[in-house]
């Protein structure tokens, strides 16, 4: 997770919570008296029965806003949390960093009571749905083919979970891959590119040609006329999932 202390020095301006996506999450962890955040980074989306936050990263825990959760610098493959430590667990678009997924898996159902809320995406419907990485960063794409965790092998892991889709809104306030769908002209902004971590670790120079075309293709008006479609869309599926696993 060393990655996240060069990448997560933007995450303050560029990651927001969204309220809409926060809604949806906040649903899904249910009535729990107390949840646990594995690989909490700056905090987003975090409920307010939040009574700990696991977070590799010194750089992303030093932008945890005053009053956030307490928090502790450790793994998901090595919580230093007992047994049934809380009735809900969650881990938000943490899972493709884990060095050893189905530890971290099984500590997050050791540590949970009642239920694991894990927020993830398919890759298969993520590289046929979404404009740019099928038409102008392939490259970024065969990144996240190498460390995308297929949503049902994960609910395998997890002993079954129902898999809950998670629309991304047009004016997405959290900058992750998708969230600029509808703003092309976002993903030109190398800050913007800097908190979008399939984009940060695939490197600029993979990247070149492909920001280069779309730069082209927004300043001669060619995107607006193919993907004329999504213009009219308040949001779009472009594979975000929740699993949501009861114990």
């Amino acid at each position: 997770m060393a990655i996240y202390d060069t990448l997560g020095t933007t995450y303050g301006r560029t990651r927001q919570p969204d309220p809409r996506i926060a809604a949806q999450i906040h649903a899904a962890l249910g009535e729990a008296a107390d949840v646990i955040n594995v690989g909490a980074g700056t905090g987003s989306y975090e409920p307010s029965q939040t009574v700990l936050a696991v977070e590799p990263s010194h750089v992303m825990l030093g932008q945890r806003p005053p009053g956030a959760a307490p928090a502790v610098c450790a793994v998901a493959e090595q919580l230093p949390l007992r047994d049934n430590a809380a009735d809900t667990v969650m881990a938000l678009l943490t899972v493709h960093h884990w060095s050893d997924l189905g530890a971290g898996i099984a500590e997050l159902r050791r540590v949970a009571r009642r239920r694991v809320v894990v927020l993830t995406w398919d890759q298969q419907v993520f590289r046929e749905r979404f404009w740019l990485v099928r038409d102008y960063l392939p490259q970024a794409a065969a990144f996240d083919d190498a460390r995308a965790v297929p949503t049902d092998r994960l609910a395998a892991l997890l002993g079954g979970a129902r898999q809950v889709p998670v629309d991304v809104p047009h004016d997405c306030t959290d900058g992750f891959g998708a969230a600029f769908w509808r703003r092309p002209h976002a993903y030109l902004d190398a800050q913007v590119r800097a908190g979008i971590s399939m984009l940060a670790q695939t490197g600029e120079d993979a990247l070149a040609p492909g920001l280069a075309t779309l730069a082209e293709d927004l300043a001669t008006g060619r995107w607006h006329d193919r993907y004329a479609d999504l213009l009219a869309l308040d949001s779009i599926d472009v594979g975000y999932r929740l699993l949501v696993a009861d114990a």
